[in-house]
């Protein structure tokens, strides 16, 4: 089976490098201003994760779904923590969302099964 975390954080980071390698200054700005959104301060980082990720599934967005996964995972957070948070997501973001879900908790799963084998 294919590794999809390693695949995803690789072409995220081969593209972000090229985005970043373009010198445009919005872009630059725009990628500082998701770094610093997401950093510590009157919320934690975990909750400002688990935000992104109720954001991202609302909107349909599976490769920020799979951003907010991993950093939900890197930050600790409990897979009933997780799952609890893509409940409130798909229910705000009704059935639409589902094939979504599905995706969320596949990622979820390979998330825990790298983790296992380091």
């Amino acid at each position: 089976m294919i590794n999809q975390v390693h695949e995803f954080n690789s072409y995220r980071q081969k593209m972000n490098d090229k985005i970043l390698g373009e010198n445009n200054k919005v872009l630059k700005r725009i990628f500082n201003l998701d770094t610093n959104a997401f950093s510590e301060g009157a919320l934690d980082k975990r909750t400002k994760e688990l935000l992104g990720l109720v954001a991202s599934l609302v909107l349909r967005c599976d490769d920020c779904v799979k951003y907010h996964l991993e950093s939900s995972f890197k930050e600790g957070l409990k897979r009933e923590e997780v799952m609890e948070t893509l409940s409130i997501g798909t229910l705000i973001g009704g059935t639409i969302v589902i094939p979504h879900l599905r995706r969320a908790f596949e990622y979820w799963d390979s998330l825990e099964e790298a983790n296992a084998e380091k």
